[in-house]
C-alpha cells in the first residue's frame, strides 16, 4: 500500500545517468512516481527535475531525505525532499492596498492555495480587520526611517518564531534592506506592476491612464537587493482601451496583480519553481 505526498526537486550539473539514479533510488525505497518533469538548460549546463512520489505509509520523509543525500552528493545536487501534505507556512506583508491580501486569504480558505498563513504583518492598521475575518493573527510593525532596522529585525524574528517558509509581499510598500533580502533569498515573493516600466511611483495606473496605454500587467518575482529585478516567476497582461476611466483601470490592474501573485505563491508552495541564476524554471 502506498500513500501520496512526497515531492523531490533538484538541480545539478547536467550529465548522463541522473534520471536513472533518481528513479532507481525511489523504486528501491518503494516509491511510485506519479508526476515527473525535467529540464536541461544548455545555456547554464544545469539539469532541473521535479517528481511527485507515492511512498509506503511507513516511510519517514526525514529518513528518505537522509538516504537520498548519497545520490545527491554523487551528482553535486541541490535538492529538497519534503512531505507535500505538510502546511507551507507563509507570512504575508501588506501596507494599505489590500486586494492581494484579500485574494490570498480567500484562496487559502477555500483550499485553492496550499499554504498556511501564519500571520499578516503590516506597517499600517488597515489590514487588521481583514486578518481577523479569516482568523489569522495580525502583527503591526510600524516603519520609519529611524526604526527600519528594528522593524526588519522583528520581521526576521517572526519568520523564525513562526517557522515561516515563504514571505509574500502583497503590496508591501517598503523597500527591504540588502541584508534582509539576502536573509530571505529564494523564499520571498513580491508583486510588481510591470509592463508599465516608464511609470514609477505610487500611482502607476493613473500615469498609465494619462498616457492612454493599451496593455497593463503584473510580475511576481523573488525579492533581491536589486529593486524589482529579482528572478521572475509569473507575468500576465490584460488589454485596456479608451473606454476605461481611472477607477476601472485601477480595478483591472488590481485583478491581474492578484491573479499573478496567487499563481506564483501556489507554484512556489508546490515546489514547482527552481532558481536558475537570475532566471527561474517553473514546472507548471
Amino acid at each position: 500500500m502506498t500513500s501520496p505526498g512526497v515531492v523531490l526537486v533538484l538541480s545539478c550539473p547536467d550529465r548522463p545517468g541522473i534520471v536513472h539514479a533518481v528513479s532507481g533510488f525511489l523504486v528501491a525505497h518503494g516509491g511510485n512516481i506519479v508526476e515527473s518533469q525535467q529540464f536541461g538548460d544548455r545555456r547554464s549546463g544545469r539539469f532541473f527535475m521535479r517528481i511527485e512520489v507515492e511512498v509506503p505509509p511507513t516511510t519517514r520523509v526525514d529518513d528518505l531525505r537522509m538516504a537520498f543525500a548519497d545520490v545527491a552528493a554523487d551528482f553535486e545536487m541541490r535538492f529538497e525532499l519534503r512531505d507535500a501534505r505538510a502546511p507551507y507556512r507563509t507570512l504575508v506583508l501588506v501596507s494599505q492596498h489590500l486586494h492581494c491580501l484579500h485574494d490570498l486569504l480567500f484562496r487559502t480558505s477555500t483550499g485553492a492555495l496550499p499554504i498556511e498563513v501564519a500571520a499578516v504583518v503590516s506597517n499600517h492598521l488597515d489590514a487588521a480587520a481583514t486578518a481577523e475575518t479569516y482568523d489569522v493573527p495580525f502583527v503591526h510593525v510600524p516603519v520609519t526611517p529611524d526604526t527600519k532596522p528594528e522593524a526588519e529585525a522583528r520581521l526576521l524574528g517572526l519568520v523564525r518564531d513562526l517557522d515561516v517558509r515563504l514571505v509574500v509581499l502583497a503590496r508591501y510598500m517598503q523597500v527591504l534592506s540588502d541584508d534582509l533580502c539576502r536573509e530571505l533569498a529564494g523564499r520571498a515573493i513580491n508583486i510588481h506592476h510591470s509592463f508599465l516600466p516608464g511609470f514609477k511611483g505610487a500611482k502607476p495606473y493613473h500615469q498609465a491612464f494619462d498616457r492612454g496605454v493599451k496593455l497593463i500587467g503584473a510580475t511576481a518575482h523573488y525579492v533581491t537587493a536589486d529593486l524589482d529585478e529579482g528572478p521572475i516567476i509569473e507575468q500576465d497582461v490584460i488589454r485596456v482601451d479608451h473606454s476605461l476611466d481611472e477607477r476601472r483601470l485601477v480595478a483591472a490592474g488590481r485583478d491581474v496583480e492578484a491573479q499573478v501573485l496567487a499563481r506564483a505563491v501556489r507554484w512556489h508552495a508546490e515546489s514547482r519553481v527552481l532558481l536558475n541564476g537570475s532566471r527561474t524554471v517553473v514546472f507548471r
